[in-house]
């Protein structure tokens, strides 16, 4: 759970690092700036930077578009489509070993990924031995985590579980709340999403009751004997606006003040993503956020937490980060 911080702080926090950024007198302000995200927390902050043109200073005018799964991410940063993309920390690797001109800004969730189920008594991941379950984006995250944590502890997902793979993780959430899985792994706010259309009017009719059941940060930290966190996803710079520094560092202190809005403006957060996520709600948005450990930490802070996740995934499957572990262009220093 993200650190509790009251309204008064978060306020003063964010009025601090929303001061406007001034330019070197040489630097003449993007023509546009084009940030794109998935229909995740992680977009959040981009969507409240576009509508307050939290970017002035540095872009002439700023859009938020959103991304629908991991093949459009991807499709986005190589054909420079996007300039700063909420990612997977692991496709960020994998896109820069593969030669994409990708620079990793920050880590801003650390933790989305729960195991949503119809039994209330299923807390670990090894109670599920045998049931079926409902799982997003095959080959990325979550399915990524739940193949690390399961090999972590002794279980083979493939033969141990009953993997039912889906395009994304609202079918799964609807796989769940029409009763045809009893479990689901979902990533927030789709969880917070899950558990407000079972308890609403007519859904609540024919829908199950359902459970937060295995926190996977949770089973991170248990198993890997770490904090209950994980450098799960991330802000980047693709293409061009890589070479413009003055740019890079206005748009991580303008999303570090963005999250801090969030935190502490969560209704009115959800209000302005569902504006630009047609799948989101606001309440969903606005309970979500407590669970996600939404917290921009730049890469060099966050360093030692993204080496260790990437050797994990590189123990696992060097191809999850493109054949090997990426060097330091990745953050930005050579």
């Amino acid at each position: 759970m993200p650190p509790v911080v009251n309204r008064r702080q978060l306020l003063q926090t964010a009025a601090a690092l929303a001061a406007p950024t001034v330019l070197p007198a040489w630097a003449a302000p993007l023509p546009q700036l084009t940030l794109s995200g998935p229909p995740a927390i992680v977009s959040a902050p981009l969507i409240h930077m576009a509508q307050s043109n939290a970017l002035a200073g540095v872009a002439a005018k700023t859009v938020f578009t959103p991304w629908r799964d991991p093949d459009q991410l991807r499709v986005m940063a190589i054909g420079n489509k996007a300039d700063i993309l909420a990612m997977p920390s692991n496709v960020a690797a994998n896109l820069y070993n593969r030669g994409a001109g990708v620079q990793l800004l920050n880590i801003a969730t650390w933790g989305a990924l729960w195991v949503v189920t119809r039994d209330g008594q299923r807390q670990t991941l090894l109670d599920f031995k045998g049931e079926e379950i409902a799982v997003p984006f095959r080959g990325d995250m979550p399915d990524i985590m739940l193949q690390l944590l399961c090999a972590k502890q002794g279980i083979n997902a493939q033969r141990d579980l009953q993997l039912r793979y889906v395009p994304s993780p609202m079918e799964a959430m609807q796989l769940l709340i029409t009763r045809r899985v009893r479990h689901a792994l979902l990533v927030e706010p789709g969880v917070s999403m899950a558990l407000r259309k079972t308890q609403s009017f007519p859904v609540n009719v024919v829908a199950p009751e359902l459970h937060r059941g295995v926190d996977l940060q949770q089973e991170w930290g248990r198993l890997f004997k770490r904090p209950p966190r994980i450098p799960q996803a991330g802000i980047a710079a693709v293409g061009a606006v890589r070479q413009h520094p003055e740019v890079l560092a206005a748009v991580q202190k303008a999303y570090a003040a963005s999250v801090v809005w969030c935190r502490a403006n969560p209704l009115e957060c959800g209000q302005l993503v569902a504006q630009h996520v047609d799948l989101l709600t606001p309440e969903a948005v606005a309970d979500a956020l407590p669970h996600s450990q939404l917290e921009a930490v730049p890469v060099a802070a966050a360093r030692s937490e993204i080496d260790f996740f990437y050797q994990q995934l590189f123990a696992q499957n060097p191809s999850l980060l493109g054949g090997k572990l990426p060097d330091a262009g990745l953050f930005g220093s050579v």
